[in-house]
């Protein structure tokens, strides 16, 4: 029999019954079983013994220790986020609280070329600089880092990449030329090391130093490194404004000639003026996998973005790292550059003259945390002084510090890329909290919201995707990605990385004025088979761990 469901083209199967020979652990009954392939979904049991599903379907003849009746909701595998930067705040967060009550029971972490590891004593303090928190840097290697992550206990799983930043801070600080000899062969072997420490691949983050200053060629030589280890290229590519077609054209140039997969992250075209090129971006990712290059992306359900302050820089400007970067904010000569270069830009685009100066809102600032919330030209109105300068002297008195959210990307341009068959779903925030050392700032919604945002708004609202297809790109798109053959779908077999919710009322409750908010109807987290969320508050459980690459 079958009835349908929900809208959106789901269906609800009764299913016969499920013989199961022993008694289970947990058994979650009466609940829409949405698993992950894209399929539509049908009312099932779902049988846990442990850390695994061992069984799915009618198993109402069933004995079991703890049952949970889960009517009206839905149960489908725990979220994969594809693209966060969690590594830099887990630390702090071991609960991982705006993560895990979204549903997220895995991450992947090191994008954009920041990674904690390696380190080397050399150019430690550029490290230090160069990251998003306080860390101690215990570890030098990755496998002594990822074995102090562990160990701690993790309310989440986590999936390690290794940063072309952290890289050449390692074996050059932040030199702005091309390694010599010695240098590259570092380089290679600290990417062989981080591989065989459990790197599942390598990342890059083109726009910012020290990964600015890389040529194609040089990180085609790391990343063939990475492919002998069977690991993937994920990037925050080269340029995502004007030049967004030939950062693509470099991303997918890098997959061929390395020979991996490759990910482009964040997948947008930002500033007004490049509005629409998405589908020429698409367009380049289709014809790359049709000439058999493994090509796909991710993206936020969100039209701002959010970086780092000192992104708005030149690269020049950061070269020699951070103390160097604030000699030059305090040399008159250097400061009139660097101004100049942001408002005349030699390339014909900066970042600020791309998004406009009103469209750029301070969403952390420690020191002068009067600024936070506010637009870089409301500060500069308050305070008399040309926007440029406003965001110059906030960055001295931040000492480097400080993040920023841009309002620059088209509603229109997200649609089509979340429509796209090679495009997942990623966060691109971390895992913070309402309380505690992660609760400062104004951070992006989508570091609370990103999950439920897509199944409230795009898939009930809009109607844009099934939830299947939604649920689809959450965690069996993703798990196939990482080559995780036991996540990231409901099957027999698989681990019990499960969220249950009420796919008619889940919604994100976060926004840029008041972005500490978790969202409704997540009503239960499972990871690894124990509860982290229950009846929507934290457990305290922390069952999650580093993953080991397949």
């Amino acid at each position: 029999m079958v009835e349908r469901w929900g809208g959106a083209g789901e269906e609800r199967r009764s299913l016969p019954p499920v013989q199961v020979k022993r008694m289970l652990d947990l058994k979650i009954e009466g609940a829409t079983v949405i698993d992950g392939t894209g399929t539509a979904g049908g009312r099932a049991d779902v049988g846990i013994e442990g850390e695994r599903i061992v069984a799915v379907g009618d198993l109402s003849r069933e004995s079991a220790s703890n049952r949970m009746h889960a009517s009206g909701r839905v149960v489908a595998p725990g979220f994969i986020d594809m693209h966060s930067h969690s590594d830099w705040s887990l630390w702090a967060n071991r609960r991982a609280e705006s993560k895990i009550r979204q549903g997220v029971t895995t991450e992947v972490v090191g994008n954009c070329g920041f990674s904690p590891a390696p380190a080397s004593d050399e150019f430690l303090d550029d490290l230090r600089s160069f990251g998003i928190s306080a860390l101690d840097f215990r570890w030098r290697s990755m496998k002594d880092y990822l074995a102090a992550l562990d160990a701690g206990g993790l309310a989440l799983n986590v999936v390690q990449l290794v940063g072309h930043g952290a890289l050449r801070i390692a074996a050059m600080g932040f030199a702005r030329r091309a390694p010599d000899a010695k240098e590259l062969v570092r380089m290679q072997r600290l990417v062989a090391d981080a591989m065989e420490d459990g790197a599942w691949g390598l990342s890059t983050g083109l726009i910012y130093a020290p990964g600015s200053y890389a040529t194609t060629d040089e990180i085609v030589t790391l990343a063939r490194v990475a492919a002998r280890h069977r690991g993937f290229y994920a990037s925050h590519i080269r340029g995502e404004g004007a030049t967004l077609i030939e950062a693509v054209t470099e991303a997918i140039t890098i997959g061929r000639d390395a020979d991996l997969p490759v990910q482009i992250s964040h997948l947008k075209a930002a500033g007004r003026p490049n509005w629409g090129k998405v589908a020429e971006a698409l367009a380049l990712i289709d014809a790359a996998n049709a000439e058999g290059v493994d090509v796909a992306a991710d993206a936020y359900p969100y039209t701002a973005s959010s970086t780092l302050l000192r992104t708005l820089l030149p690269a020049w400007a950061l070269e020699g790292g951070i103390a160097a970067m604030l000699a030059r904010l305090r040399d008159p000569v250097s400061r009139a550059r660097i101004r100049d270069e942001i408002e005349r830009p030699p390339g014909g685009e900066s970042i600020a003259m791309r998004v406009g100066w009103d469209n750029i809102l301070i969403a952390w600032s420690p020191v002068r945390a009067e600024a936070t919330g506010q637009r870089i030209q409301q500060i500069a109105t308050s305070r008399g002084v040309a926007p440029v300068d406003a965001a110059l002297d906030l960055l001295l008195d931040e000492h480097g510090g400080g993040a920023m959210i841009m309002f620059q990307m088209n509603e229109a341009d997200f649609r089509r890329a979340l429509l796209h068959p090679r495009v997942m779903i990623g966060s691109d925030g971390l895992a913070v909290a309402p309380y505690g050392d992660t609760s400062h700032g104004k951070p992006h919604p989508r570091t609370y919201g990103t999950f439920p945002r897509v199944l409230g708004e795009y898939v009930r609202e809009q109607r844009l995707l099934s939830l299947a297809q939604a649920v689809h790109k959450m965690t069996g798109m993703p798990a196939k990605r990482l080559g995780l053959r036991d996540r990231g779908i409901i099957k027999v077999g698989a681990r019990a990385d499960l969220v249950i919710f009420d796919a008619k009322t889940v919604a994100d409750r976060a926004t840029f004025e008041e972005p500490h908010r978790y969202p409704t109807a997540i009503d239960h987290v499972l990871v690894n088979g124990r509860f982290v969320v229950k009846d929507g508050q934290h457990t305290g459980s922390l069952p999650g761990r580093v993953l080991t690459p397949p």
